[in-house]
């Protein structure tokens, strides 16, 4: 018997994405090619970014509302009761509080539980922090079933939340196929002059969020650049001048300002072509449920350096050099190995694209399909 299954996926049309957007957008896409017997509306907020396209059983409802929990709370428990959908997902760690609708919940994670939502970060994400802390609580028990990204997480959240871990179910996320080692050098030489990239780097996804650990990426690396004679630059994606110049100054390295470079916000779909420029990835995290560029930039063949905590062992396998994120000194000798060692780069390149290969949005999607059905069927 057809279903209406509805889907909530509010952000995915803003033009700047960042993870949860991703694993959404990409698990939808992949609902698309292999259900085509049940119905789907797709919830969303307007935006400039239309990335996601309705077909004959997937329906695309924009749903307006000014800020995140006014869309959440009230809007959006008022659509799906409009399209009288038989089952709700919410795919980004919330949902609405107050509904009849059964739910389905992703919690990516439940870092804003351990620690005052007030604590580091901007003040977006410290208001974003305290939200989730009010309402994951209650929604959590409500939930038919909950969604999560590594085994690593789902021991974390068990831990939190005692109760309802008979209700947590484990679903890898995926790599988006245009993540390869395949693209031509023109291509790969067009993305660096739109970026200004040097010719070889050292690549970090920096942002302010503190569990990023940028301030001690910031320092290892300055070490090594002072150890080495001809150290590679670093690449720090999405973050500022500005914050730089402070993190730099506070630890007294401010003759090596000309050794970073920063080409602001970086579209996904040119993501691929920098990890394949890049000669190593870094990833020292000092907390993630799952990580997903470590297998983007395995699958283009950048060797990884990430932590040895939370989900990245999990997920990196043995493809990746491992470090402990809080010591500084041994996150500046494993970016001297790896930029100087030819054999150990090669392991970890060869290393990492078999690892990639595990992790497809396919899989994804077929495992969450299932949870559909079987929601859907009790």
């Amino acid at each position: 018997m057809t279903r209406r299954i509805g889907i909530e996926a509010q952000r995915i049309f803003r033009e700047k994405k960042h993870g949860m957007d991703f694993v959404a957008l990409e698990m939808i896409r992949n609902l698309q090619k292999i259900d085509t017997v049940n119905d789907y509306v797709v919830f969303v907020k307007s935006d400039v970014d239309k990335c996601l396209q309705p077909t004959d059983n997937f329906k695309i409802v924009e749903v307006p509302g000014s800020t995140y929990p006014f869309w959440e709370q009230v809007m959006l428990p008022g659509a799906a009761k409009s399209e009288k959908v038989d089952l709700l997902h919410c795919t980004s760690n919330t949902a609405p509080v107050q509904t009849r609708i059964p739910v389905i919940l992703t919690l990516h994670d439940v870092i804003y539980m351990e620690k005052s939502p007030f604590e580091g970060g901007s003040l977006y994400q410290k208001f974003g922090n305290m939200y989730r802390r009010l309402v994951v609580p209650k929604v959590i028990k409500q939930a038919r079933s909950i969604i999560t990204v590594s085994e690593y997480e789902k021991n974390v959240i068990a831990l939190q939340f005692p109760d309802i871990k008979d209700k947590i179910e484990v679903v890898y996320n995926g790599k988006s196929s245009y993540f390869h080692n395949k693209y031509s050098e023109k291509d790969i030489e067009t993305i660096q002059h739109k970026y200004n990239l040097p010719d070889k780097f050292i690549f970090f996804l920096g942002n302010t969020d503190p569990k990023k650990n940028l301030d001690r990426v910031v320092k290892a690396y300055a070490e090594y650049c002072i150890q080495e004679k001809n150290p590679l630059k670093m690449v720090i994606a999405d973050f500022s001048d500005v914050k730089l110049e402070a993190i730099l100054s506070n630890h007294g390295y401010n003759n090596l300002k000309n050794q970073f470079v920063l080409p602001g916000y970086i579209a996904n779909k040119d993501l691929p072509l920098i990890y394949n420029k890049a000669s190593l990835f870094l990833y020292p995290s000092l907390r993630e449920s799952f990580g997903i560029p470590i297998i983007e930039a395995m699958a283009c063949g950048v060797p990884v350096i990430t932590s040895d905590a939370a989900s990245m062992p999990e997920v990196s396998g043995n493809a990746a050099h491992l470090v402990n994120p809080k010591n500084v000194d041994e996150l500046t000798e494993a970016i001297r190995i790896v930029t100087t060692d030819k054999k150990v780069k090669d392991d970890l390149i060869n290393k990492g694209l078999n690892r990639a290969h595990d992790f497809e949005w396919i899989n994804t999607s077929r495992m969450v399909h299932k949870l559909y059905e079987r929601i859907i069927l009790n």
